[in-house]
């Protein structure tokens, strides 16, 4: 028998059981997967390719309907039907979390990351499944981490070349409370708002600005009611993919396996999508009108500590969440 015969041959040979498993114990399934940002977005280009792996390795039988832009609603609500069993899937920002598990709120610290390498590093590792776990409980499997990057501030009031130059704007922030204090920290008033409500609360200048990734703020078009970016990165942000336990807990193994190998591999295109966009965003940005500032490194360092103290308060409530990271972070910088 000639070299491809055979393997050709072993080839289908070892694809018969697997044929008989996805008939026998994957059953004919239709999902729906929930996130805020719009189609052609980074995270909705993860979402999609997701699907099309589960697509492929349930052999058709398993339909994952992504509905991005929050045409189901916003995070909230999309969480609670989530638990509920009538949304299976939510991909959303993991600090939002931290109103089921309060541990989550440490993705949402100021300047805990230097850099995405360390981002992979946690969240792909014993840290990041440790917190996944705790999720059980609430009704929350979760599965996976995509990233939206490093957030940047907009105004439509100012150029901000200082961290004074923050102090008066009244800004959106996610609501939870350490993003309500930091951005009170800098002497600017923080409206906690659901994303689906930015834009237009944006366009109405019932605020002034609002802080996101560039590929966020450039998917969203909010460079059409904001003029001023200014690059601070001073958070990174992990996204969830999120799985309801409800409906977990209906499913086969084999199910259960494709799911989350399908969740990790579409995690790991998701985040080298976003960060090879990052540049063309930049410059599209500047083209359509941004005026683009960038803190100093004696301003950097300004913001950073006067974030710090922001850091000490909402950590002390979730102090051995904290250490956890941060013995893994020295580690990494070793």
């Amino acid at each position: 028998m000639k070299l491809t015969t055979r393997i050709l041959a072993i080839g289908l040979a070892a694809l018969m059981p697997l044929s008989a498993a996805l008939a026998q114990d994957i059953k004919e399934r239709s999902f729906k997967l929930a996130l805020q940002n719009p189609k052609g977005h980074p995270l909705e280009q993860g979402a999609t390719k997701f699907a099309e792996l589960v697509a492929a390795k349930s052999g058709g039988k398993i339909k994952v309907n992504v509905f991005p832009g929050g045409t189901l609603g916003g995070d909230a609500p999309n969480v609670s039907a989530l638990q509920g069993g009538t949304i299976e899937f939510v991909l959303l920002n993991s600090g939002i979390l931290a109103s089921q598990v309060k541990d989550f709120e440490v993705f949402d610290f100021p300047f805990m990351f230097a850099n995405a390498k360390e981002a992979d590093a946690i969240v792909d590792g014993p840290f990041g499944e440790k917190l996944e776990a705790k999720l059980q409980d609430k009704g929350i499997v979760g599965l996976a981490y995509f990233e939206l990057g490093f957030r940047q501030l907009t105004n439509s009031k100012r150029a901000v070349n200082t961290v004074e130059d923050i102090a008066g704007l009244k800004l959106r922030v996610i609501p939870n409370a350490i993003n309500v204090d930091w951005v009170k920290a800098l002497g600017a008033n923080p409206t906690p708002l659901a994303f689906p409500e930015l834009y237009a609360a944006l366009e109405q200048k019932a605020i002034d600005g609002q802080e996101n990734p560039l590929s966020v703020i450039q998917a969203n078009k909010f460079f059409e009611v904001q003029k001023y970016l200014t690059l601070t990165n001073h958070q990174y942000n992990p996204q969830s993919l999120i799985f309801s336990k409800k409906v977990w807990d209906t499913l086969s193994p084999a199910e259960k396996k494709l799911i989350e190998d399908s969740a990790l591999e579409a995690a790991k295109f998701q985040r080298q999508v976003n960060r090879d966009a990052a540049a063309g965003q930049l410059d599209a940005l500047k083209k359509a009108g941004m005026q683009v500032s960038e803190f100093s490194p004696a301003e950097q360092a300004k913001l950073r500590e006067k974030l710090k103290p922001v850091v000490d308060k909402h950590g002390a409530a979730i102090q051995a969440t904290l250490n956890d990271l941060q013995a893994e972070l020295a580690k990494l910088r070793k």
